[in-house]
């Protein structure tokens, strides 16, 4: 394979915000970013190297792009992986790799996997149907998850009792035991195509009420030293177990009594990650290319305490997208945004993030209640 930095052209699958902040990374390695995106104007459409609008679900626009670089990676896993696999046959590296994009992308054979290779997750059963939840009458209180297409909080419905059973998924997915955790944490995961791995502190996710996506995040979490072992050995365990080459984020619970459940894993950068770019050594869109490119792994050592909140469309607005509060956000000390480049906005839609660094956890809490005050998103 041709050398990262001898015209080395890498194409990422998806334009969106991840795949930006994976650009921006790929400037201090002088990397040619080709992306693939459906959105003429995605997030990446203005940044990368050279950009080309297509699906990314469609075989023959995925396989003909495939053709034009020397390495494909992704920003999601919504992607044609029959396309990636056929890539990948005829001599292509793709990174992660597409029989492991092709597992985690449905969350029944993801679910399957961790049962298979004894990594602690929620007790669940299959299911085919909403008739099928049926049949499981007493393992309710459960959740529903589709098996494919659910993203960003979409795709989960709790289901408490028999009359909410209509409320569930008439399509293939599961039912997962309703778990009593303390906390929801994160530990992103690195591994090198050499196979030597490394892990992220893990962060402590804080999900908003209603729309079961990350309202905001603090790093370090404030776990036990006990729990945060255990959770970066599960991380460990999960990575190696896949035998992925890349990042991994691997979500998980927990319990009230000390048990650390993963619940989901994502193949490539995340939202639990963003901080990493202002609060660790090194940024989880650098050790993204690190381990794919084949280079030793960076430090992951966190710098500062650090906090996140994710800046969302408020509701009501739709349309071309102000940001309302923008000098009070930056008057606050150790605060910073990071804009996605949206043109349009929309009610609890990505549309930034800000991170917010400082010594002290309790002061990090009081910011990020100002943040999440003075900064809108409106139309």
């Amino acid at each position: 394979m041709k050398a990262f930095y001898q015209d080395f052209k890498l194409g990422i699958l998806g334009g969106g915000q991840l795949g930006r902040m994976l650009i921006q990374a790929c400037t201090n390695f002088d990397l040619h970013s080709s992306v693939l995106d459906k959105d003429a104007n995605a997030p990446c459409s203005l940044l990368a190297s050279s950009f080309k609008q297509g699906d990314i679900t469609d075989f023959d626009t995925v396989y003909v792009f495939g053709k034009t670089v020397d390495m494909l990676t992704i920003e999601i896993e919504n992607v044609n992986v029959e396309a990636l696999k056929k890539l990948e046959e005829e001599g292509l590296t793709v990174y992660p790799q597409p029989a492991i994009i092709d597992i985690i992308k449905d969350k029944r054979r993801q679910k399957m996997f961790y049962r298979e290779h004894g990594i602690p997750t929620a007790d669940f059963f299959l299911v085919d149907n909403r008739e099928a939840i049926k049949q499981h009458m007493d393992f309710l209180p459960a959740f529903n998850k589709l098996g494919t297409g659910g993203y960003d909080g979409g795709g989960v419905q709790r289901i408490r009792n028999a009359e909410d059973i209509e409320k569930g998924f008439d399509a293939p997915g599961l039912l997962e035991t309703l778990v009593d955790f303390a906390c929801e944490i994160s530990v992103i995961a690195a591994r090198n195509s050499k196979g030597e791995v490394s892990v992220f502190p893990a962060v402590e996710c804080v999900f908003h009420p209603e729309h079961n996506l990350v309202d905001y995040l603090f790093a370090p979490s404030e776990v036990s030293p006990e729990i945060e072992e255990k959770a970066e050995k599960i991380a460990r365990q999960v990575i190696e177990s896949f035998g992925l080459v890349g990042l991994l984020a691997v979500e998980m619970f927990v319990t009230r009594d000390g048990e650390v459940l993963v619940n989901e894993v994502a193949p490539r950068p995340h939202n639990s990650g963003h901080q990493t770019i202002n609060a660790n050594i090194t940024s989880q869109y650098e050790q993204h290319l690190r381990a794919i490119l084949g280079l030793p792994l960076g430090a992951t050592d966190i710098i500062l305490p650090s906090a996140m909140v994710n800046l969302l469309g408020e509701a009501g607005y739709t349309g071309p997208a102000k940001y309302e509060g923008l000098d009070d956000l930056l008057a606050i000390e150790g605060a910073s945004i990071f804009l996605y480049g949206k043109k349009e906005t929309r009610p609890q839609r990505k549309m930034g993030h800000v991170t917010i660094v400082d010594q002290n956890a309790d002061a990090l809490k009081r910011k990020v209640e100002e943040v999440k005050k003075v900064i809108k998103v409106i139309s």
